[in-house]
């Protein structure tokens, strides 16, 4: 490992002040180059206490066009497993698809590597739980790609919502109307997960950051609106969660290019002292619900007040946040992975995080067995 490894502490600092003692840059091993894999090996290249110790997929081609964009010299690997052995990273970052997370990560934990891994965590809310609990372990960061976390426009939105008053009803939707090459991806995507789980999980996690609640309760439903899948394969998904407080929240998400430009972007909260609305004109404008950045753009929050003066109209105006600090995907990515560096660095604590991860994950895989079981589920204690 090129982390320096001081007796003090396992992940290679010691515990004075929390100031890290390194010798040499932390090697990391990205797994996967997709359009995030892609982000995520940018971000380390732009970050100096990183060293990109290899790219990882399974064919030299899916990663021709990211490998033209990083330093000269930048190693190539075609088999996960034997790249742990021959290039002995500190890190792993994980991109690939979501059924292969779970033993991607438990590989590298097993290791001795932190882990960055893009969401979901797991296939099953035990597998997240045996994750973290072989992070704690071995002492090592794990980090799962909750990039709406770090995003300074979306935790505003947290923030004015936790004005509203209690309980809440939270309204939450990503539709994407795929085509072309983004379809052929959705179709690939949607062999081993479906879109309530895959972007469900930041939604869900929004929703709990606003209610501090518990989550008690979770339905789902969803069809296929394509033959282009297998049969028990679903392109569209709803969920509806119930919270200990009260509040409740739903989450909708449907991919292909049968999917609507109408109202694709819908992220509201309403409580009973007003609303928090998330009006991004341009996101929401026709054509850009298969873009990236569209999914995470906020542009100005819309907040509404229901307080009524003594002839029952409403007293004060509507009011609109304006939020400057617009990062793109890449920037988001990168912020993510300065919140990782600063888990291995012990600088950031990660209890909360690993918890929110298990929470959110448990919430959009309930709403997938209830779709498929027909039943509400009852979350566990």
């Amino acid at each position: 490992m090129s982390l320096c490894a001081s007796t003090d502490h396992p992940t290679g600092f010691r515990d004075e002040h929390m100031q890290p003692i390194m010798n040499e840059t932390i090697k990391v091993l990205v797994v996967g180059a997709g359009n995030m894999g892609r982000s995520h090996a940018l971000a380390y290249a732009s970050i100096p206490e990183f060293e990109i110790a290899a790219v990882c997929t399974r064919k030299p081609h899916s990663r021709a066009n990211l490998m033209e964009k990083l330093p000269v010299g930048t190693r190539e690997a075609n088999d996960y497993h034997q790249a742990l052995v021959d290039f002995q990273p500190d890190a792993v970052c994980i991109s690939t698809y979501p059924d292969t997370h779970y033993p991607f990560a438990k590989m590298a934990l097993e290791a001795g590597c932190h882990v960055f891994t893009e969401k979901p965590l797991a296939e099953s809310t035990e597998q997240c739980k045996v994750l973290v609990r072989l992070a704690r372990e071995k002492n090592k960061a794990l980090v799962v790609g909750y990039i709406l976390r770090q995003h300074p426009s979306w935790i505003k939105f947290v923030e004015v919502a936790k004005t509203l008053g209690k309980p809440l009803v939270m309204r939450m939707n990503l539709n994407q109307q795929s085509y072309g090459k983004n379809w052929d991806t959705h179709k690939s995507l949607l062999s081993s997960i479906s879109p309530i789980v895959d972007c469900g999980v930041h939604y869900v996690d929004v929703m709990c950051q606003m209610t501090n609640s518990k989550p008690t309760r979770v339905s789902g439903l969803g069809t296929q609106l394509t033959n282009e899948l297998p049969e028990n394969k679903i392109n569209y998904g709803h969920l509806q969660v119930t919270f200990e407080d009260g509040s409740v929240g739903w989450y909708e998400a449907g991919w292909g290019p049968m999917m609507s430009e109408t109202a694709f972007f819908i992220k509201d909260v309403i409580g009973p002292l007003g609303s928090a609305s998330i009006v991004a004109g341009d996101a929401s404008s026709r054509g850009k619900s298969s873009s990236v950045d569209a999914h995470t753009q906020t542009e100005r929050i819309l907040v509404h007040k229901s307080v009524q003066n003594s002839a029952g109209e409403l007293e004060p105006k509507d009011e609109f946040i304006e939020l400057d600090d617009e990062p793109d995907h890449d920037e988001l990515c990168r912020r993510e992975q300065l919140f990782f560096l600063d888990g291995i660095l012990g600088r950031q604590k990660l209890d909360e995080h690993l918890e929110s991860a298990i929470r959110a994950s448990e919430i959009v895989l309930a709403a997938d067995d209830s779709f498929r079981s027909g039943q509400m589920i009852n979350l566990a204690d």
